[in-house]
């Protein structure tokens, strides 16, 4: 893969792809390996929703929590067996394309984190074509603000997010927590297989119900906000990890990569994986096993940020 520097000074490298090409770059279902793509999809389904329903049998939860006053303005909270504000929180966005997909079948990491201590949110946000982009923005910053101030003794807030999910996590790092009233004790960020810069998106039917605009995709690529230094990172012990998986399409490696060495260039403490032998959404539905890598390497990274935090109290 080409330099991320060189290939700036040319064309950017999806422009040189076809609107057909684009489409299939950007369809993961079109890239799954042992399944066939209508099956990949309801398998992924299915797993999050027996996920979720044991999740919800098995461990001590409040659910549909109202972090504003929206209609899915709901998140879930999912408690270890030794219940305490002073524990590290993963706060989970599901993905879909930013246009389907629920918290209440998303509840993979569930049961293999609350058994090591971990409590887990799972957010709720108004896809589209009822939510526009910058309203889920919106809605992903109000509901870690509302953790924060809920439990505001926590050890941690560590956003993990899939597919669209890990680009409105990676949206967070550029969020403006001062008109929140309240600075997030985040200390980590588990990004899989995100998209980070959403130009490419907008010559794809992806864009059908977003009807992104130009100025709204740049204004939401966290790639291109990164590249222009609207934000540093003030702490070298926060870190984001950014993976994709070996059978993702070649322009969601391409951004997970270009994404990661943008935040190296920042100085953000930042790390990639390529996770062998899964496609888009193996990924992720995997994190419902304990032995899972993605699930030993994200619980790892839970406990090694436990000492520092992404944001200065002032921020």
């Amino acid at each position: 893969m080409g330099d991320p520097d060189e290939l700036r000074k040319g064309e950017a490298p999806w422009k040189t792809r076809s609107k057909e090409e684009l489409e299939r770059q950007y369809t993961p279902s079109r890239w799954v390996v042992r399944l066939g793509a209508e099956e990949a999809l309801r398998t992924y389904s299915q797993i999050g929703n027996e996920a979720t329903k044991t999740a919800r049998a098995t461990r001590r939860s409040l659910l549909n929590v109202h972090y504003g006053d929206g209609e899915v303005e709901k998140l879930d909270i999912y408690f270890p067996e030794k219940v305490s504000e002073a524990l590290p929180f993963c706060v989970f966005l599901h993905g879909g394309n930013w246009q389907s997909g629920s918290k209440d079948a998303s509840a993979f990491m569930v049961n293999p984190l609350t058994a090591q201590g971990v409590t887990v949110v799972v957010v709720g946000y108004a896809i589209a074509p009822k939510g526009t982009l910058d309203q889920m923005v919106d809605q992903v910053a109000r509901s870690i603000v509302f953790v924060q101030k809920r439990y505001p003794h926590n050890e941690g807030l560590y956003l993990c997010g899939h597919s669209a999910g890990a680009h409105l996590a990676a949206m967070m790092l550029l969020a403006n927590w001062t008109k929140h009233g309240v600075t997030p004790n985040l200390k980590g960020f588990f990004l899989v297989s995100g998209i980070y810069d959403l130009e490419p998106i907008m010559h794809t039917s992806v864009n059908d119900p977003l009807l992104l605009t130009l100025e709204d995709a740049q204004k939401n690529s966290p790639q291109r906000l990164l590249e222009a230094g609207l934000t540093q990172p003030v702490d070298p012990a926060c870190h984001i990890l950014v993976t994709v998986g070996q059978h993702d399409s070649p322009e969601f490696h391409r951004q997970s990569r270009e994404f990661y060495q943008t935040l190296c260039r920042a100085g953000w403490k930042a790390s990639f994986k390529e996770v062998h032998d899964v496609d888009h959404f193996e990924i992720i539905w995997k994190l419902t096993q304990p032995d899972y890598v993605l699930t030993q390497v994200g619980r790892a990274s839970l406990y090694r940020g436990q000492h520092g935090s992404c944001y200065s109290p002032n921020t």
